[in-house]
């Protein structure tokens, strides 16, 4: 019966071991990948300028005809200024994607319809264009009418937003049936998390308590939870430790093709792992609480201060009844003499002795 019961209780920790590292990755993601806050901050971090610029950096060549000396440095300076004054409303837009996709792909809302207005971005680049213009005007405008500069502007304008369209539509017509498919796919499988999150989320203290029911004396069980967490909470931790900077070396050996990235991924992959890093150190922790207190022998009295209560509670004066301390020679209730002497060695003895202290004698 013992065995089998032994056996019982090794299967629930190899069980709760598991759920455990289950339950942290889960919780990793769900603070981070499946959680849109985390998104937003990871976006509000990302140099979005810089990313901007270089990735119209090699359409700016294209776009401007040969004709025009100095134009490419023209619209770069333009897009330049017109991406630093756009990036609050982008990383506002971000936000409002993001959410509204994140609301879709966790069955919060059953469909996706976003519409953002591109009118900010042309209205900026729109003064950009014309400021820069005026600060430095092209050497083939030179002692042009404000006509023909003006009639310049327009024309760059029209050139540059030709392929903006008014709003930026994001519906499910967009990706076609191939792209909707999947993302059904993630709908579903999104469910399928939540559910087994709120599962383990109930098993653990279910194991937990069986494991410390099953373990007699209890203390045992308590010791076996605590090597269970921190074997866990240690062997994550470790995990975490290597995967992050094996990998941040990696990336910083990796030819992006943004500089921006190279700086943000780094960062990224720290705080993805981050609440993985928190909940092992925390499990980790708790199992040596458990350990001390399973092994620490709390609430037992100590064997001599064990003894000493009950010399103090068996010394009581032979005519009143009266408790007294050791040495005590007089009752303190009725002045009853306490001590006498051995007649073997004549060494002052307790009176409710029955052996000599320094002879050993018995006494009658």
């Amino acid at each position: 019966m013992s065995f089998l019961k032994g056996l019982v209780v090794s299967l629930l920790g190899l069980l709760l071991f598991f759920s455990l590292s289950i339950f942290g990755d889960m919780l990793m993601l769900k603070q981070t990948l499946l959680n849109p806050d985390f998104v937003v901050s990871q976006v509000d971090r990302l140099d979005i300028p810089s990313l901007a610029e270089e990735l119209l950096s090699e359409q700016i060549a294209i776009e401007i005809p040969q004709e025009v000396p100095q134009g490419g440095e023209l619209v770069a300076e333009v897009l330049s200024n017109t991406v630093a004054d756009l990036e609050p409303w982008m990383k506002q837009q971000a936000g409002v994607l993001i959410y509204a996709g994140y609301d879709y792909l966790l069955g919060r809302s059953q469909s996706l319809n976003l519409v953002i207005s591109l009118e900010p971005v042309k209205d900026s680049l729109r003064d950009n264009l014309e400021q820069a213009v005026s600060e430095s005007l092209p050497p083939e405008l030179s002692g042009a009418s404000p006509e023909m500069i003006e009639q310049f502007i327009n024309e760059a304008y029209q050139e540059a937003t030709r392929d903006i369209p008014e709003a930026f539509e994001l519906d499910e017509s967009l990706w076609g049936s191939e792209v909707q498919s999947i993302l059904e796919q993630v709908r579903g499988a999104a469910g399928y998390f939540e559910f087994v999150y709120i599962v383990l989320i109930g098993l653990i203290p279910l194991l937990i308590l069986g494991i410390v029911l099953l373990s007699r004396p209890v203390r045992a069980g308590l010791c076996r939870l605590g090597i269970i967490f921190l074997v866990y909470g240690a062997l994550q931790y470790i995990g975490v430790f290597i995967i992050t900077h094996l990998a941040g070396a990696q990336l910083t050996q990796f030819d992006l093709p943004f500089s921006a990235l190279q700086s943000w991924l780094p960062l990224f992959l720290s705080d993805l792992f981050a609440p993985l890093v928190i909940f092992s150190i925390g499990v980790a922790a708790a199992g040596v609480v458990l350990i001390v207190i399973g092994i620490v022998p709390w609430g037992r009295k100590p064997i001599a201060q064990h003894q000493i209560l009950e010399m103090q509670q068996a010394l009581v004066c032979p005519r009143c009844g009266s408790q007294y301390a050791p040495g005590q020679q007089f009752c303190g209730a009725c002045g009853q003499k306490l001590q006498r002497a051995c007649p073997q060695c004549g060494a002052a003895i307790d009176p409710v002795s029955r052996f000599c202290t320094s002879c050993g004698a018995k006494l009658g």
